[in-house]
């Protein structure tokens, strides 16, 4: 099962993220199939963010070092036009450093636009789903009622009119087997109820939790946009107050923005295991509930697969009148 359906496949870029190296924290390699349970899956996410923890301390360790250079390896008899150098050479910096920060920013505010719809087509999903699931459970405790108070009910009626006529009361018991039957397979059908799974309360908190993580990103950028353009002004200005402000705020900012980047790249490669690989996780979330056979089919919706509604293993028998009407005779021929 490499997919849902046949013609499913996933994003070039979820493969991508899909083949980063799984590591545990004891440096083991893993499997990277969807395991959110497993500890060892769930460690190999945690070393992704420490890698991009990792990154972060290389980049203070590279500003700080870039600071003091240009702090304390200046001689106190540097001539003018040295001095012109090295602002030329700090100026085309922080130009070079502000627009790669603002074409960051503005991939950033693409891919949280497209994370926000992305969630909002899953919420949509789950309340469809829920819908859909409340509907059959409606219509299966209508049918059992049906079939066990209203069915039932004529049935003993009509035993009672035919009393006499032994043939009819056969095929009225036979009647009554259908009837058994039918509850019996009702009753084999999942109890969402009872396995306290309710979509609709996912898909709440996780637009509760999308809402705010959205607005969170979006004041997160908008601030790296005005840390930026109020460096440019600190620099066309050639404010040293206004300068320093900002760098603290930068450096504020920077610790901000790779702590959001291992959390996005840990979300990221997990999202990207299931999508690449989501028949797997499913089938073993509701193997418990329904048998492997109708998940199967239901998952990858081809045609060519067998209904698993009309095997012998999993639906009783249905006779249908002509063989009941066969039965009575044979019976009576005995």
């Amino acid at each position: 099962m490499s997919s849902i359906r046949e013609d499913y496949m996933a994003p070039w870029w979820t493969y991508w993220l899909h083949n980063f190296p799984h590591v545990n924290l004891n440096f083991q390699p893993i499997d990277n199939t969807f395991t959110p349970q497993d500890q060892n899956y769930q460690q190999s996410l945690i070393f992704l963010a420490c890698m991009v923890a990792a990154g972060l301390g290389l980049n203070l360790l590279c500003l700080a070092i870039y600071l003091s250079c240009l702090c304390c390896c200046r001689k106190d008899d540097e001539e003018e036009e040295s001095k012109s150098l090295n602002s030329c050479c700090v100026t085309w910096s922080a130009v070079t450093a502000g627009l790669l920060s603002c074409a960051a920013v503005g991939v950033g505010f693409y891919g949280n636009s497209e994370t926000n719809d992305g969630v909002y087509q899953l919420t949509y999903s789950l309340y469809n789903t829920n819908h859909t699931l409340g509907g059959v459970d409606s219509l299966v405790t209508g049918t059992m009622g049906s079939m066990e108070s209203g069915l039932k009910q004529h049935l003993a009626r009509l035993d009672e009119i035919f009393a006499t006529r032994g043939d009819y009361v056969q095929t009225l018991r036979f009647m009554q087997q259908m009837a058994d039957n039918v509850i019996k397979q009702l009753l084999g059908l999942p109890d969402w109820d009872m396995a306290k799974v309710d979509l609709a309360a996912i898909a709440d908190q996780t637009t509760y939790i999308e809402y705010y993580r959205w607005l969170t990103y979006l004041l997160l950028l908008i601030l790296d946009l005005v840390i930026c353009l109020a460096a440019c002004l600190g620099l066309a200005k050639q404010s040293r107050w206004l300068l320093t402000t900002m760098m603290v705020f930068g450096v504020l900012t920077l610790i901000l923005s790779w702590a959001s980047l291992g959390a996005d790249l840990a979300s990221a490669v997990s999202t990207s295991d299931f999508c690449v690989t989501p028949d797997k996780f499913i089938m073993n979330q509701t193997k418990d509930l329904i048998s492997s056979e109708i998940v199967h089919y239901y998952l990858y919706c081809s045609q060519a697969l067998p209904n698993p509604f009309q095997q012998p293993a999993l639906v009783p028998h249905y006779c249908s009148l002509s063989e009941l009407l066969d039965r009575r005779h044979a019976t009576e021929t005995k």
